[in-house]
Protein backbone atom coordinates (compact mmCIF):
# COMPACT_ATOMS: atom_id res chain seq x y z
CA UNK A 1 0.00 0.00 0.00
CA UNK A 2 1.35 3.55 -0.78
CA UNK A 3 0.73 6.22 1.71
CA UNK A 4 1.20 10.55 0.26
CA UNK A 5 2.63 12.55 1.90
CA UNK A 6 0.27 14.90 1.69
CA UNK A 7 -2.00 15.53 4.37
CA UNK A 8 -5.84 16.31 3.57
CA UNK A 9 -9.14 17.01 5.78
CA UNK A 10 -11.82 14.99 6.43
CA UNK A 11 -14.26 17.63 4.16
CA UNK A 12 -11.93 17.14 1.17
CA UNK A 13 -11.70 13.59 1.87
CA UNK A 14 -15.65 13.18 2.05
CA UNK A 15 -15.97 15.23 -1.72
CA UNK A 16 -13.57 13.23 -3.16
CA UNK A 17 -15.45 10.34 -2.32
CA UNK A 18 -18.37 12.10 -3.49
CA UNK A 19 -17.49 13.04 -7.06
CA UNK A 20 -15.91 9.44 -7.23
CA UNK A 21 -19.42 7.96 -6.79
CA UNK A 22 -20.98 10.28 -8.81
CA UNK A 23 -18.87 10.08 -11.05
CA UNK A 24 -19.26 6.01 -11.51
CA UNK A 25 -22.94 5.53 -10.93
CA UNK A 26 -25.71 6.59 -13.26
CA UNK A 27 -29.46 6.54 -12.30
CA UNK A 28 -30.40 3.07 -10.86
CA UNK A 29 -33.12 0.55 -9.97
CA UNK A 30 -33.15 -0.91 -6.23
CA UNK A 31 -35.67 -3.06 -4.57
CA UNK A 32 -35.61 -3.72 -1.18
CA UNK A 33 -38.11 -3.35 2.02
CA UNK A 34 -38.95 0.12 3.72
CA UNK A 35 -37.69 0.52 7.62
CA UNK A 36 -37.16 3.70 9.70
CA UNK A 37 -39.93 5.37 7.44
CA UNK A 38 -40.32 9.12 8.10
CA UNK A 39 -41.90 12.17 6.12
CA UNK A 40 -41.18 15.38 7.61
CA UNK A 41 -43.51 18.51 7.51
CA UNK A 42 -41.59 19.97 5.01
CA UNK A 43 -42.48 17.16 2.84
CA UNK A 44 -39.85 15.18 2.30
CA UNK A 45 -39.54 11.58 3.16
CA UNK A 46 -36.12 9.93 4.50
CA UNK A 47 -35.95 5.94 5.52
CA UNK A 48 -33.81 3.05 5.30
CA UNK A 49 -33.80 0.48 2.19
CA UNK A 50 -32.70 -3.10 3.34
CA UNK A 51 -32.52 -6.72 2.23
CA UNK A 52 -31.58 -9.73 4.26
CA UNK A 53 -27.78 -8.93 4.29
CA UNK A 54 -28.01 -5.11 3.83
CA UNK A 55 -29.43 -1.14 4.24
CA UNK A 56 -28.94 1.98 2.94
CA UNK A 57 -30.09 5.04 3.75
CA UNK A 58 -32.82 6.80 1.26
CA UNK A 59 -34.06 10.16 0.80
CA UNK A 60 -37.32 11.13 -1.66
CA UNK A 61 -37.78 15.25 -1.76
CA UNK A 62 -41.37 16.96 -1.72
CA UNK A 63 -41.29 17.46 -5.28
CA UNK A 64 -40.83 13.52 -6.77
CA UNK A 65 -42.78 11.99 -4.16
CA UNK A 66 -46.20 13.43 -4.78
CA UNK A 67 -46.58 10.59 -7.84
CA UNK A 68 -45.94 8.17 -5.37
CA UNK A 69 -49.36 6.43 -5.82
CA UNK A 70 -49.78 4.93 -2.15
CA UNK A 71 -48.47 5.65 1.17
CA UNK A 72 -45.04 4.15 2.37
CA UNK A 73 -44.77 2.38 5.42
CA UNK A 74 -42.25 0.39 7.33
CA UNK A 75 -42.35 -3.38 5.75
CA UNK A 76 -43.43 -2.27 2.00
CA UNK A 77 -41.39 -3.90 -0.76
CA UNK A 78 -40.51 -1.65 -3.12
CA UNK A 79 -38.16 -1.00 -6.15
CA UNK A 80 -36.63 2.30 -6.25
CA UNK A 81 -35.50 4.49 -9.31
CA UNK A 82 -32.59 6.44 -7.32
CA UNK A 83 -28.94 8.39 -8.12
CA UNK A 84 -26.71 6.64 -5.43
CA UNK A 85 -24.43 9.69 -3.79
CA UNK A 86 -22.14 10.70 -0.96
CA UNK A 87 -23.56 12.98 2.20
CA UNK A 88 -20.34 14.67 2.66
CA UNK A 89 -21.47 16.60 5.76
CA UNK A 90 -22.30 13.18 7.75
CA UNK A 91 -19.80 10.75 5.93
CA UNK A 92 -23.34 8.34 4.59
CA UNK A 93 -23.83 6.92 1.26
CA UNK A 94 -27.58 7.41 0.31
CA UNK A 95 -29.83 6.59 -2.40
CA UNK A 96 -31.96 10.00 -4.04
CA UNK A 97 -34.82 8.15 -4.92
CA UNK A 98 -37.01 9.60 -8.11
CA UNK A 99 -39.61 6.87 -8.73
CA UNK A 100 -41.42 4.64 -6.41
CA UNK A 101 -43.21 1.69 -6.87
CA UNK A 102 -44.49 -1.32 -5.47
CA UNK A 103 -42.52 -4.25 -6.36
CA UNK A 104 -43.28 -6.39 -8.82
CA UNK A 105 -45.53 -3.14 -10.14
CA UNK A 106 -43.47 -3.02 -13.18
CA UNK A 107 -43.58 -6.48 -14.33
CA UNK A 108 -47.43 -5.98 -13.98
CA UNK A 109 -47.23 -2.95 -16.01
CA UNK A 110 -45.39 -4.67 -18.43
CA UNK A 111 -47.99 -7.69 -18.71
CA UNK A 112 -50.75 -4.74 -19.25
CA UNK A 113 -49.18 -3.37 -21.76
CA UNK A 114 -48.31 -6.69 -23.27
CA UNK A 115 -52.26 -7.75 -23.35
CA UNK A 116 -53.27 -4.29 -24.20
CA UNK A 117 -51.44 -4.32 -27.56
CA UNK A 118 -53.12 -7.95 -28.08
CA UNK A 119 -56.59 -6.95 -28.12
CA UNK A 120 -56.47 -3.86 -29.89
CA UNK A 121 -54.63 -5.75 -32.50
CA UNK A 122 -57.76 -8.24 -31.90
CA UNK A 123 -59.72 -5.18 -32.70
CA UNK A 124 -61.60 -5.15 -28.85
CA UNK A 125 -61.02 -1.06 -28.40
CA UNK A 126 -62.50 -0.51 -32.20
CA UNK A 127 -65.06 2.09 -31.44
CA UNK A 128 -66.70 1.18 -34.58
CA UNK A 129 -67.97 -1.98 -32.72
CA UNK A 130 -69.06 -0.13 -29.49
CA UNK A 131 -72.34 -0.30 -28.72
CA UNK A 132 -74.81 3.51 -28.24
CA UNK A 133 -75.73 3.98 -24.73
CA UNK A 134 -79.20 4.21 -24.03
CA UNK A 135 -80.92 7.87 -23.41
CA UNK A 136 -83.94 6.42 -21.23
CA UNK A 137 -82.83 3.09 -19.62
CA UNK A 138 -86.05 1.23 -18.78
CA UNK A 139 -83.40 -0.23 -15.86
CA UNK A 140 -79.92 -0.38 -14.97
CA UNK A 141 -77.49 -3.11 -14.02
CA UNK A 142 -74.73 -2.80 -11.72
CA UNK A 143 -71.83 -5.39 -11.62
CA UNK A 144 -69.54 -4.57 -8.24
CA UNK A 145 -68.98 -6.45 -5.07
CA UNK A 146 -71.98 -5.73 -2.15
CA UNK A 147 -69.45 -4.79 0.35
CA UNK A 148 -67.59 -2.30 -2.26
CA UNK A 149 -67.30 1.44 -1.13
CA UNK A 150 -68.44 2.45 -4.68
CA UNK A 151 -71.62 1.16 -4.29
CA UNK A 152 -73.12 3.33 -1.71
CA UNK A 153 -71.75 6.39 -4.57
CA UNK A 154 -73.45 4.85 -7.43
CA UNK A 155 -77.09 3.85 -5.78
CA UNK A 156 -77.59 7.35 -4.22
CA UNK A 157 -76.62 9.20 -8.03
CA UNK A 158 -78.80 6.84 -9.48
CA UNK A 159 -81.72 7.89 -7.21
CA UNK A 160 -80.99 11.64 -6.94
CA UNK A 161 -80.58 11.46 -11.05
CA UNK A 162 -83.56 9.32 -11.75
CA UNK A 163 -84.88 7.57 -9.04
CA UNK A 164 -87.84 6.35 -11.16
CA UNK A 165 -85.35 3.49 -13.54
CA UNK A 166 -84.98 0.31 -11.58
CA UNK A 167 -81.91 -0.94 -10.15
CA UNK A 168 -80.39 -4.38 -10.24
CA UNK A 169 -77.09 -5.46 -8.68
CA UNK A 170 -75.23 -8.43 -10.19
CA UNK A 171 -72.55 -9.15 -7.53
CA UNK A 172 -69.34 -10.01 -8.03
CA UNK A 173 -65.83 -9.74 -5.92
CA UNK A 174 -63.91 -6.90 -8.03
CA UNK A 175 -60.55 -7.86 -6.28
CA UNK A 176 -58.39 -11.39 -6.04
CA UNK A 177 -58.32 -14.42 -7.77
CA UNK A 178 -62.20 -14.72 -7.77
CA UNK A 179 -62.59 -11.18 -9.19
CA UNK A 180 -62.70 -11.67 -12.81
CA UNK A 181 -64.58 -15.09 -13.11
CA UNK A 182 -66.90 -13.42 -10.95
CA UNK A 183 -67.54 -10.43 -13.11
CA UNK A 184 -67.92 -12.85 -16.50
CA UNK A 185 -70.63 -14.79 -14.78
CA UNK A 186 -72.31 -11.49 -12.95
CA UNK A 187 -72.33 -10.15 -17.15
CA UNK A 188 -73.59 -13.45 -18.03
CA UNK A 189 -76.76 -13.31 -15.67
CA UNK A 190 -77.58 -10.03 -16.63
CA UNK A 191 -77.84 -11.37 -20.67
CA UNK A 192 -79.95 -13.99 -19.54
CA UNK A 193 -82.61 -11.68 -17.97
CA UNK A 194 -82.66 -9.27 -20.63
CA UNK A 195 -84.36 -6.57 -18.16
CA UNK A 196 -81.80 -3.96 -17.68
CA UNK A 197 -80.72 -1.66 -20.91
CA UNK A 198 -77.48 -0.68 -19.28
CA UNK A 199 -75.07 -2.26 -16.77
CA UNK A 200 -71.77 -0.18 -14.71
CA UNK A 201 -69.36 -2.53 -14.13
CA UNK A 202 -67.61 -0.38 -10.96
CA UNK A 203 -65.16 -0.32 -8.28
CA UNK A 204 -63.30 2.31 -6.23
CA UNK A 205 -59.53 3.36 -6.63
CA UNK A 206 -57.05 1.04 -5.26
CA UNK A 207 -53.13 0.00 -6.64
CA UNK A 208 -52.06 -1.49 -9.66
CA UNK A 209 -52.45 -4.70 -7.78
CA UNK A 210 -55.86 -4.40 -6.39
CA UNK A 211 -57.35 -3.24 -9.79
CA UNK A 212 -55.19 -6.08 -11.74
CA UNK A 213 -58.92 -8.14 -12.11
CA UNK A 214 -59.94 -5.47 -14.53
CA UNK A 215 -57.06 -6.34 -16.90
CA UNK A 216 -57.93 -10.06 -17.05
CA UNK A 217 -58.43 -11.06 -21.00
CA UNK A 218 -61.09 -13.70 -20.63
CA UNK A 219 -63.24 -10.47 -19.03
CA UNK A 220 -62.08 -8.27 -21.99
CA UNK A 221 -63.76 -10.35 -24.23
CA UNK A 222 -66.81 -11.01 -21.89
CA UNK A 223 -67.10 -7.36 -22.06
CA UNK A 224 -66.70 -7.13 -25.73
CA UNK A 225 -69.40 -9.89 -26.40
CA UNK A 226 -71.76 -8.80 -24.57
CA UNK A 227 -74.81 -7.88 -25.57
CA UNK A 228 -75.95 -5.00 -23.06
CA UNK A 229 -73.95 -1.52 -22.93
CA UNK A 230 -71.42 -1.12 -21.10
CA UNK A 231 -70.16 1.50 -19.12
CA UNK A 232 -66.92 1.08 -17.00
CA UNK A 233 -66.19 3.09 -13.81
CA UNK A 234 -63.03 1.74 -12.08
CA UNK A 235 -60.85 3.44 -10.04
CA UNK A 236 -59.93 6.93 -9.63
CA UNK A 237 -59.57 9.40 -12.79
CA UNK A 238 -56.09 8.69 -13.50
CA UNK A 239 -56.52 4.30 -13.78
CA UNK A 240 -56.60 2.83 -16.39
CA UNK A 241 -57.71 -1.40 -16.68
CA UNK A 242 -58.51 -3.19 -20.29
CA UNK A 243 -61.99 -2.92 -19.39
CA UNK A 244 -62.11 0.57 -19.75
CA UNK A 245 -60.26 0.32 -23.29
CA UNK A 246 -63.10 -2.33 -23.77
CA UNK A 247 -66.12 -1.04 -22.52
CA UNK A 248 -68.86 1.09 -25.12
CA UNK A 249 -67.93 4.17 -22.13
CA UNK A 250 -65.19 4.77 -19.61
CA UNK A 251 -66.13 7.10 -17.04
CA UNK A 252 -63.43 8.65 -14.87
CA UNK A 253 -64.93 7.15 -11.23
CA UNK A 254 -68.09 4.98 -10.15
CA UNK A 255 -69.85 8.11 -9.96
CA UNK A 256 -69.47 9.36 -13.12
CA UNK A 257 -70.47 5.95 -14.26
CA UNK A 258 -73.99 6.59 -12.86
CA UNK A 259 -74.33 10.34 -13.94
CA UNK A 260 -73.45 8.70 -17.70
CA UNK A 261 -76.56 6.12 -17.62
CA UNK A 262 -79.19 8.26 -17.03
CA UNK A 263 -81.07 11.47 -17.72
CA UNK A 264 -81.62 13.97 -15.46
CA UNK A 265 -85.10 14.44 -14.43
CA UNK A 266 -85.26 18.11 -13.94
CA UNK A 267 -83.37 18.80 -17.09
CA UNK A 268 -85.71 16.87 -18.77
CA UNK A 269 -88.56 18.28 -17.56
CA UNK A 270 -87.22 21.87 -18.42
CA UNK A 271 -86.35 20.55 -22.00
CA UNK A 272 -90.26 19.60 -22.21
CA UNK A 273 -91.61 23.13 -20.78
CA UNK A 274 -89.18 24.88 -23.16
CA UNK A 275 -90.65 23.14 -25.89
CA UNK A 276 -94.22 23.47 -25.32
CA UNK A 277 -93.41 26.88 -25.36
CA UNK A 278 -91.81 27.46 -28.22
CA UNK A 279 -94.63 25.40 -30.18
CA UNK A 280 -96.92 27.64 -28.15
CA UNK A 281 -95.08 30.38 -29.69
CA UNK A 282 -94.69 29.31 -33.31
CA UNK A 283 -98.42 28.68 -33.80
CA UNK A 284 -99.82 32.27 -32.84
CA UNK A 285 -97.42 33.30 -35.00
CA UNK A 286 -98.00 31.23 -37.96
CA UNK A 287 -101.72 32.61 -37.78
CA UNK A 288 -100.84 35.70 -37.17
CA UNK A 289 -99.21 35.78 -40.54
CA UNK A 290 -101.76 33.75 -42.34
CA UNK A 291 -104.08 36.06 -40.91
CA UNK A 292 -101.76 38.92 -42.14
CA UNK A 293 -101.29 37.37 -45.89
CA UNK A 294 -105.96 36.88 -45.98
CA UNK A 295 -105.64 40.88 -45.53
CA UNK A 296 -103.40 41.65 -48.10
CA UNK A 297 -105.31 39.52 -50.66
CA UNK A 298 -108.72 40.92 -49.44
CA UNK A 299 -107.04 44.66 -49.96
CA UNK A 300 -105.97 43.02 -53.71
CA UNK A 301 -109.09 42.05 -54.51
CA UNK A 302 -111.17 45.32 -53.14
CA UNK A 303 -108.67 46.98 -56.07
CA UNK A 304 -109.03 44.49 -58.91
CA UNK A 305 -112.45 45.02 -60.82
CA UNK A 306 -115.56 43.73 -59.30
CA UNK A 307 -116.83 40.30 -59.94
CA UNK A 308 -118.83 39.38 -57.19
CA UNK A 309 -118.80 35.76 -58.07
CA UNK A 310 -115.09 35.84 -58.32
CA UNK A 311 -114.68 37.69 -55.11
CA UNK A 312 -116.57 34.66 -53.30
CA UNK A 313 -114.94 32.50 -55.15
CA UNK A 314 -111.70 33.74 -54.29
CA UNK A 315 -112.78 34.35 -50.78
CA UNK A 316 -113.89 30.53 -50.16
CA UNK A 317 -110.80 29.17 -51.62
CA UNK A 318 -108.55 31.63 -48.81
CA UNK A 319 -110.84 30.71 -45.95
CA UNK A 320 -110.10 26.84 -46.91
CA UNK A 321 -106.67 27.12 -47.22
CA UNK A 322 -106.51 29.05 -44.04
CA UNK A 323 -107.98 26.27 -42.50
CA UNK A 324 -106.26 23.32 -43.84
CA UNK A 325 -103.20 25.31 -42.77
CA UNK A 326 -104.41 25.65 -39.44
CA UNK A 327 -105.19 22.31 -38.50
CA UNK A 328 -102.18 20.85 -40.58
CA UNK A 329 -100.27 23.00 -38.15
CA UNK A 330 -102.46 21.98 -34.77
CA UNK A 331 -101.82 18.82 -35.73
CA UNK A 332 -98.11 18.90 -35.91
CA UNK A 333 -98.17 20.73 -32.91
CA UNK A 334 -100.18 17.69 -31.07
CA UNK A 335 -98.03 15.14 -32.52
CA UNK A 336 -95.45 16.84 -30.82
CA UNK A 337 -96.50 17.39 -27.84
CA UNK A 338 -97.63 13.82 -27.52
CA UNK A 339 -94.17 12.46 -27.74
CA UNK A 340 -92.94 14.79 -25.59
CA UNK A 341 -95.71 13.81 -23.00
CA UNK A 342 -94.36 10.27 -23.33
CA UNK A 343 -90.85 10.85 -22.49
CA UNK A 344 -92.30 12.58 -19.63
CA UNK A 345 -94.57 9.29 -18.67
CA UNK A 346 -91.31 6.85 -19.44
CA UNK A 347 -90.78 9.24 -16.27
CA UNK A 348 -93.29 8.25 -14.31
CA UNK A 349 -93.12 6.27 -11.39
CA UNK A 350 -96.45 4.78 -11.35
CA UNK A 351 -95.28 3.30 -15.16
CA UNK A 352 -92.46 1.21 -13.69
CA UNK A 353 -95.33 -0.50 -11.26
CA UNK A 354 -97.12 -1.04 -14.23
CA UNK A 355 -94.81 -2.98 -15.65
CA UNK A 356 -94.06 -5.53 -12.85
CA UNK A 357 -92.35 -3.97 -10.32
CA UNK A 358 -93.32 -3.38 -6.32
CA UNK A 359 -91.89 -1.22 -3.93
CA UNK A 360 -91.62 -2.08 -0.17
CA UNK A 361 -91.93 1.06 1.80
CA UNK A 362 -90.98 1.70 5.27
CA UNK A 363 -91.73 4.86 7.13
CA UNK A 364 -92.58 6.04 3.76
CA UNK A 365 -89.40 5.84 2.41
CA UNK A 366 -88.21 3.06 -0.57
CA UNK A 367 -85.90 -0.15 0.65
CA UNK A 368 -82.82 -0.82 -1.84
CA UNK A 369 -81.13 -3.40 0.46
CA UNK A 370 -82.55 -7.00 1.13
CA UNK A 371 -80.32 -6.50 4.10
CA UNK A 372 -82.83 -3.78 5.53
CA UNK A 373 -85.93 -6.09 5.96
CA UNK A 374 -86.59 -7.31 9.42
CA UNK A 375 -89.25 -10.22 10.66
CA UNK A 376 -92.20 -8.33 12.94
CA UNK A 377 -91.74 -5.38 11.18
CA UNK A 378 -95.02 -3.59 9.23
CA UNK A 379 -93.89 -2.47 5.64
CA UNK A 380 -95.68 -0.86 2.74
CA UNK A 381 -95.86 -2.54 -0.64
CA UNK A 382 -97.09 -0.08 -3.50
CA UNK A 383 -97.63 -2.13 -6.53
CA UNK A 384 -100.05 -0.85 -9.64
CA UNK A 385 -102.71 -0.94 -8.28
CA UNK A 386 -102.97 0.02 -4.80
CA UNK A 387 -101.13 -0.63 -1.45
CA UNK A 388 -100.84 -3.55 1.11
CA UNK A 389 -99.41 -3.55 4.82
CA UNK A 390 -97.40 -6.73 5.42
CA UNK A 391 -95.32 -8.39 8.20
CA UNK A 392 -92.71 -10.65 7.92
CA UNK A 393 -92.48 -14.05 9.99
CA UNK A 394 -89.03 -14.77 8.32
CA UNK A 395 -86.45 -13.47 6.23
CA UNK A 396 -84.27 -15.45 3.71
CA UNK A 397 -81.27 -12.74 1.93
CA UNK A 398 -79.96 -14.49 -1.16
CA UNK A 399 -77.48 -12.33 -3.28
CA UNK A 400 -78.34 -13.65 -6.66
CA UNK A 401 -80.73 -12.27 -9.03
Amino acid sequence: MEFTSEIISVGQLNEAISSLINASFDTLWVRGEISNFKSYPSGHWYFKLKDADSQINAVMFKGKNFSVDFPPRDGDQVEVAAQLGFYATRGDIQLTVQQMRKAGAGALYEAFMKLKAKLESAGLFDTAQKKDIPIYPRAIGIVTSTQAAALKDVLSTLARRAGHIPVIIYPSPVQGVEAAPGMIKALAQAQKHQVVDVILLVRGGGSIEDLWSFNDEQLAYAIAQCSIPIISGVGHETDFTIADFVADLRAPTPTAAAELATPDRMELLRQVQAYAQMMSRMMHLKVEREAQRLDQLSLRMQHAIPNPEQMKLKQSQLQDRLARAWQEKLRYHRQQQAHYFLQLETLNPQRTLERGYSLILKDNQALRDAQELQTNTAYVVAMAKGTATIQLDSVEIHQDI
